[in-house]
C-alpha cells in the first residue's frame, strides 16, 4: 500500500534474469514484522495476514470472524521491500500477503508466492478486467488486484492558491521553492521527473536518466523535504506542496476540511495497484482463499475504500459508494488521465543506475 509508509532504505541487488533477488537490509527483528500479533489457540481456524499499515479496519476482521469462525492474525510492513526481505529471509507462517503490482513479478519469480486457486474465489467475476492481465502477473496465477490508485501531487490550498497543474509546475515555480516535498522513493520520484521531461518513468535510457538527474539536483536545495509519509505535514500547513500518494492526500483533505487538492500530473504518473497474493510458505490455504474472498466482496471493498481513500478493484463496488465519491476525479480518473499514467516496472540491471543516480541526489546540499 502506499498510506503512511515508513521511508524506504535503498542497497544495491543483484540480480537473476533481471530480477531483484537481494534486496534493502531491514533489521529482520522490528516488532512490527512478526508473523502475527497474538498465537491462535489449538484447533481455532486462522489466517496469518501481512499488510500495509491502517488498511484494515478492526469492523471488516470482526465481521470476517463473526462469518467464518476464522481469527485473522495481523501484522504490518512499510514498504514492498520490507516484506520481500522477511520472504527472502525464511519468513514463514504468512497466509495472505498484500504487494503492490511490480512486487508480485519479483516474488513470483523468485518461488515465493502459490498459484491461486480461482475456482475457490467466487467474487473473482466482478473485478474490473482493466486490473486483470498486467504484465506482473498476465494469467492472474499469482495475484487478484484488491485495491488501486495514483502517485501525484497534493495542494494545501491554504499556503498555495497558484495554479498547478503538473510535474513542470512543482519543479519550475519560484513560488515553490523551498515549500514542497518529494517522496523519499527512488522509483517514485526519479519517476517524477523523467514525466516532467516527457520520458517513461520506467526509463532505461542513459540521455534521459541524465536529464532526469540534473532535473532533481537543481532543484534539490528548493526541496523542503524528501518524505514517503506527507499526511502529517500537508495537514499541519508544513508543506505546501507534496509529492504524495492519493490515499495520504485523500485523508489530508479529509483532516483538513478540504483545504488539501489532489492533482494528477497532465504530464501524467505512477498507477499502482495493490493485491493479494498466498505466500509459499502458507499453512492454512483453504482459510486464505476464504479471507481473499472476503475481502474481494463489494460490501467489503467499500468499507475499505472509505476507511483509507483507495479505489476498489470490484467494479459492483461502484454502485456501493456516494456518487460525490464516485463523481471525485482523484480516486476515478478518467480514461484520458489513465492513459498518461504508467505502472512502475522490473528495471532490472538498470536498477543499479537509478540507485546511484539517487544515491548522487540526495547527497546533494540544501
Amino acid at each position: 500500500m502506499r498510506f503512511q509508509m515508513s521511508q524506504p532504505r535503498w542497497m544495491q541487488r543483484k540480480f537473476v534474469s533481471g530480477l531483484i533477488v537481494g534486496v534493502i537490509a531491514f533489521s529482520l527483528g522490528l516488532t512490527g514484522c512478526t508473523p502475527q500479533r497474538s498465537s491462535s489457540k489449538p484447533g481455532e481456524r486462522v489466517v496469518k495476514l501481512a499488510i500495509w499499515s491502517n488498511y484494515l479496519s478492526p469492523e471488516i476482521l470482526s465481521e470476517f470472524h463473526k462469518k467464518t469462525g476464522i481469527r485473522v492474525l495481523v501484522s504490518h510492513y512499510s514498504s514492498n521491500e520490507e516484506l520481500l526481505a522477511k520472504l527472502q529471509a525464511g519468513a514463514s507462517g504468512y497466509d495472505v500477503v498484500v504487494p503492490s503490482d511490480y512486487m508480485v513479478f519479483v516474488m513470483s519469480q523468485l518461488g515465493l508466492l502459490r498459484e491461486i486457486d480461482s475456482s475457490k474465489l467466487s467474487h473473482l467475476k466482478s473485478l474490473d478486467r482493466k486490473f486483470l492481465g498486467k504484465s506482473f502477473d498476465p494469467k492472474n496465477r499469482f495475484s487478484v488486484p484488491y485495491d488501486w490508485g495514483t502517485t501525484g501531487i497534493a495542494v494545501n490550498r491554504k499556503l498555495y492558491s497558484g495554479e498547478l497543474q503538473g510535474w513542470k509546475d512543482v519543479f519550475d515555480k519560484k513560488p515553490l521553492e523551498g515549500r514542497f516535498s518529494l517522496l523519499d522513493d527512488a522509483r517514485e520520484t526519479m519517476g517524477a521527473a523523467l514525466k516532467a521531461l516527457g520520458f517513461s518513468l520506467n526509463s532505461k535510457n542513459p540521455a534521459e536518466l541524465d536529464a532526469a538527474k540534473k532535473l532533481l539536483i537543481r532543484n534539490r536545495p528548493h526541496v523542503k523535504s524528501f518524505t514517503s509519509e506527507p499526511l502529517m505535514p500537508l495537514s499541519q500547513g508544513e508543506s505546501a506542496v507534496a509529492h504524495a500518494y492519493v490515499s495520504d492526500a485523500m485523508q489530508a483533505r479529509q483532516v483538513t476540511g478540504g483545504k488539501v487538492d489532489y492533482v494528477i500530473p497532465v504530464e501524467g504518473c505512477t498507477l499502482w495497484i495493490d493485491n493479494l497474493v498466498i505466500p509459499s510458505g502458507s499453512d492454512h490455504l483453504a482459510e486464505a482463499h476464504e479471507f481473499i474472498n472476503f475481502l474481494l466482496e463489494a460490501k467489503t471493498n467499500v468499507s475499505t475504500e472509505l476507511s483509507v481513500w483507495v479505489s476498489p478493484a470490484n467494479q459492483d463496488a461502484l454502485a456501493l459508494l456516494p456518487v460525490s465519491i464516485r463523481s471525485n476525479r482523484s480516486m476515478f480518473p478518467t480514461d484520458s488521465m489513465l492513459a498518461k499514467c504508467e505502472m512502475i516496472q522490473d528495471l532490472g540491471e538498470t536498477l543499479s543506475v537509478w540507485e546511484r543516480i539517487w544515491t548522487e541526489v540526495k547527497a546533494q546540499v540544501r
